[in-house]
């Protein structure tokens, strides 16, 4: 019990000598502040607030603009989620089981495969063996799903190139396809 009493006074004294400093500090500065002119006490006050406000402000406006990037990528992650569900129903496993590669030229094939994903308009010109490929469309998901789907109807990409218009945020796609 004695130990344990003298361990209590020790750390008692050490918080004690480390609270000293501290008081001794605030007093100094309290000191120092009342001998300032009234017009230096006003003018530090003045530049006190402002750097707070502009702190405050640069924070605020980080943070809002941080806030509003989360939402967007969030709400371009949902639409493309319900765009997936509703096309989920379209599949149609009896088609993809069947071999349609027949008696039907390759560019007229790509062409009906891009409509069937959605894909209106492409330019497809049969070159040699393969097939060159050109096409615009507002989504890239759905873009990537057209590929996606000539190549699980056993065409292969041998080169692809894929930009976004950076005025109409639509993307272009051009691809030589081989089978």
């Amino acid at each position: 019990m004695r130990q344990l009493m003298q361990r209590m006074t020790r750390r008692n004294e050490g918080a004690a000598a480390a609270a000293v400093p501290l008081q001794q500090t605030r007093e100094q500065m309290r000191q120092r502040w009342q001998a300032l002119p009234k017009r230096d006490q006003w003018a530090l006050l003045i530049l006190a607030l402002f750097l707070l406000m502009v702190v405050g402000g640069y924070g605020g406006y980080s943070l809002h603009q941080a806030a509003k990037d989360s939402k967007a990528d969030y709400q371009a992650a949902i639409a493309d989620y319900f765009w997936l569900r509703a096309q989920a129903n379209q599949i149609d496993t009896q088609a993809a089981q069947q071999d349609t590669t027949g008696a039907i030229d390759p560019a007229s094939q790509v062409t009906s495969l891009l409509g069937q994903s959605g894909i209106s308009s492409p330019q497809v010109l049969a070159v040699g063996d393969g097939v060159q490929v050109s096409f615009t469309h507002s989504s890239q998901t759905q873009a990537s799903s057209a590929l996606v789907a000539l190549q699980t109807k056993g065409w292969q990409i041998n080169q692809l190139l894929m930009q976004q218009d950076p005025n109409s945020k639509s993307i272009q796609v051009q691809a030589t396809l081989a089978q």
